[in-house]
């Protein structure tokens, strides 16, 4: 780790919090295996098909191509063996000490929820499983419902809006937080900024392995990994 005395400082602020809010990028997965959309081998970078990554993930795309749509995330975005790693069980360790309030993350790899987070809010839902829209049976895989409803995982495409419910419960906890912890994420990407702005609380903390666009107001900034930094704290509590 390359700044132990700024890790150090977050150790204390941890100690002294009781109440943290966690806000996770596809930064908190890449140490799984798991590569970030845009990156040098994200899977935005190549065609599918001779289709963009982007579009297939559009719902209109869903719509008029389902069966392209599911074939790219069996074999483009299978995340099932894709483990947690020291840093989410780091956080899980802070939820069952009191001290974590609630997890947001961006990601749809439910990593978390493997972990044993237990109150996690995902701000773009989840590809972890598939749903039937009419009558709500769920599996691991894609299926044909015996109910001929449609079937999808709940995970928010282009063209779709938020869960407003999981938005307003995340915007609620930031609001109350003491400690926000930002992990992961260049916070450029809606709707990262847009979230920060409701923290009125007195340590605004930033783990990221470049600059971010709000390292400025940050009250601590560590440059380094999250599964890294994490582990040390959690192992020192």
């Amino acid at each position: 780790m390359k700044d132990m005395e700024k890790i150090n400082k977050l150790l204390e602020i941890i100690k002294e919090s009781d109440n943290i809010v966690f806000f996770g990028g596809a930064g908190t997965s890449t140490e799984s295996g798991i590569n970030d959309f845009r990156g040098k081998n994200g899977v935005y970078n190549t065609k599918y098909k001779g289709y963009n990554p982007e579009d297939i993930l559009h719902i209109d795309f869903f719509i008029s191509h389902r069966k392209i749509f599911n074939d790219f995330l069996k074999e483009k975005m299978n995340f099932k063996n894709c483990k947690p790693n020291k840093g989410h069980y780091a956080l899980v360790k802070l939820e069952e000490l009191g001290k974590l309030r609630a997890v947001i993350t961006q990601n749809i790899d439910s990593l978390h929820q493997k972990a044993g987070s237990k109150n996690v809010l995902e701000l773009h839902g989840t590809i972890a499983y598939f749903q039937c829209l009419s009558c709500g049976r769920k599996e691991e895989e894609y299926f044909s419902c015996d109910c001929g409803g449609i079937v999808r995982p709940p995970v928010t495409l282009y063209g779709e809006n938020l869960n407003e419910e999981v938005v307003e419960k995340a915007i609620e906890y930031i609001s109350k937080a003491e400690t926000l912890i930002i992990c992961g994420t260049s916070l450029v990407v809606y709707p990262a900024a847009y979230y920060i702005k409701y923290f009125k609380g007195k340590n605004l903390i930033i783990v990221n392995g470049t600059e971010t666009s709000y390292d400025e107001k940050a009250d601590l900034v560590i440059r380094d990994n999250f599964g890294e930094v994490f582990d040390y704290i959690g192992k020192k509590l």
